[in-house]
């Protein structure tokens, strides 16, 4: 596909490359009805356009898939290992590319990108290895010469709806374990982000995938309402907001697809007063304005305990004051741009809504401009003190460069602010103490948790999730609870009768003896 660097000029009117669907191992041959601009954030360029597609294309995206699915679900596990292999070479091999598609599309920095790329890794290596963690039970003599076999199966088509911020690792995280175990796959990324997600399906085609195994339809609501409503597909795993999360699980489980959400966030870091000031400003930073804040792990509220607040200041301000803000692609930058226009103009909003609030804007983002990008859909970061609960600026997700500073007296006050938010994704504590430590993990309500570590997304081969209103779910994504999601489990019993030894007729239930 044509990419572009940030140095390249925007292409003239009606000339920018059209990405359309991925279905059936191909890209899609009917020219797309409509299409919506992809723009470089850094520059405010459009640099493409992408398929906006609908129930047909959704519809063609089954037929394809379903057609696949029985040779899929038979081909030997090692075989489908063996894919899976030659996927993940091919990823290591194009990672710079990965990398350099999300900053070009997205507006992270390209370090951040690079890590993002092998992040997602981590869970195809997972999958490499999953026909060892496929294999069922055989438990003989449940009765009188009565055996017992416990096996899983494929669901079939199964879908996945990801989220901009993580083209590369959030899908990742769902289509690795879904193919590995037998079924097919629809992606319904977001249009911003498109250029590593269709180099994905580019390597999945080098590695020897077949035809209809993995596909993609590029659109809005029209696209996710066809996944919820196509009885084609038997399964969704969902990543994005909660008012869309919670939508989405609805409606697919009330029409019978096992669907799981994971959605918004407004992730705490707590910091004691016995804390390494100099670790947790570093975190403070970093896990505030990383990816410009549009990560769900990202820490958005700072809760200093005891007298903290007045030691860790002047560090974050400190650290703040020497931030750059560019090009993703450029040397030296710790954070890019906002990923479109719109969402910029929501942060700002919210930004005003603080100080309206009565919260006080220590640092304001919202006046910087690129000198030598003025059209991109930069912002500063921006930092709140004496934020408190009763602000909306500390109960939603605002998703870019804004922290907010809370502060609590004690230990148990933190802990109850943190337990008492609507959203339970990831949290932090920062302590030198093992005991207080050892306390936070037992006692907060949250699934995921970093000691002195600020975002604490676990390994590939381990659970990602969320609680209250940032899952809709009964199980995590990743790990074992996604080979649950992605499998239904059959119980066989077995007798073989030996010749002559049938008894008489019996109309009692059946007894283990």
């Amino acid at each position: 596909m044509e990419t572009r660097t940030i140095t390249d000029p925007a292409p003239q009117a009606g000339t920018a490359p059209i990405l359309t669907h991925w279905i059936d191992n191909r890209t899609d041959p009917a020219p797309p009805v409509r299409t919506q601009d992809v723009f470089n954030p850094a520059t405010g360029n459009v640099i493409a356009r992408v398929a906006r597609g609908g129930a047909d294309d959704v519809s063609r995206a089954v037929a394809a898939a379903r057609t696949a699915f029985p040779a899929w679900r038979d081909t030997p596990l090692i075989a489908r290992s063996q894919v899976f292999f030659a996927y993940r070479e091919l990823v290591w091999q194009n990672r710079a590319e990965l990398a350099r598609l999300i900053t070009r599309d997205h507006g992270k920095t390209f370090p951040d990108a690079s890590v993002e790329v092998l992040r997602g890794m981590e869970t195809v290596e997972y999958a490499c290895g999953l026909p060892s963690l496929l294999a069922g039970m055989n438990t003989p003599n449940v009765s009188t010469k009565v055996d017992a076999v416990t096996f899983r199966q494929p669901l079939g088509v199964v879908a996945g709806i990801t989220p901009f911020n993580f083209p590369v690792m959030v899908p990742m995280w769902i289509y690795p374990i879904a193919m590995m175990c037998g079924n097919t796959f629809i992606l319904k990324p977001s249009s911003h982000t498109p250029g590593a997600t269709q180099l994905q399906a580019e390597l999945w085609k080098q590695a020897g995938l077949p035809d209809g195994v993995f596909n993609i339809v590029y659109g809005g609501r029209e696209a996710v309402d066809a996944i919820l409503n196509d009885p084609g597909i038997d399964a969704i795993q969902f990543v994005g907001s909660t008012a869309v999360g919670r939508y989405v699980h609805e409606t697919g489980t009330k029409n019978g697809k096992r669907v799981a959400a994971y959605t918004g966030a407004k992730n705490a870091m707590v910091v004691l007063p016995d804390a390494d000031m100099d670790l947790a400003a570093d975190a403070t930073v970093a896990a505030g304005y990383g990816s410009a804040g549009e990560r769900c792990m990202a820490q958005t509220l700072i809760i200093t305990v005891g007298d903290t607040h007045d030691r860790l200041m002047p560090l974050v301000l400190d650290r703040i004051a020497r931030l750059k803000v560019g090009p993703g692609m450029d040397p030296g930058v710790d954070m890019g741009p906002i990923y479109s226009a719109d969402h910029r103009r929501s942060v700002i909003e919210w930004i005003d809504r603080g100080e309206q609030e009565g919260a006080s804007l220590v640092v304001d983002g919202r006046p910087f401009h690129h000198p030598e990008y003025p059209d991109g859909f930069y912002l500063g970061v921006s930092l709140f003190d004496d934020v408190t609960p009763d602000m909306a600026i500390y109960q939603e997700e605002i998703f870019g460069p804004v922290l907010g500073v809370v502060r609590a007296r004690t230990y148990d006050e933190a802990l109850a602010l943190v337990n008492g938010h609507k959203y339970a994704n990831g949290t932090a504590i920062f302590t030198t103490d093992g005991g207080a430590a050892r306390r936070f993990q037992l006692e907060v309500d949250v699934p995921m948790i970093g000691v002195n570590v600020p975002i604490p997304v676990p390994a590939g081969y381990l659970s990602f999730g969320g609680a209250k209103q940032s899952a809709f779910a009964d199980l995590q994504m990743r790990g074992e609870d996604s080979i649950r999601f992605f499998t239904k489990q059959k119980e066989v019993t077995i007798r073989w009768p030996e010749p002559g030894s049938q008894g008489p007729l019996s109309l009692v239930f059946p007894a283990n003896s």
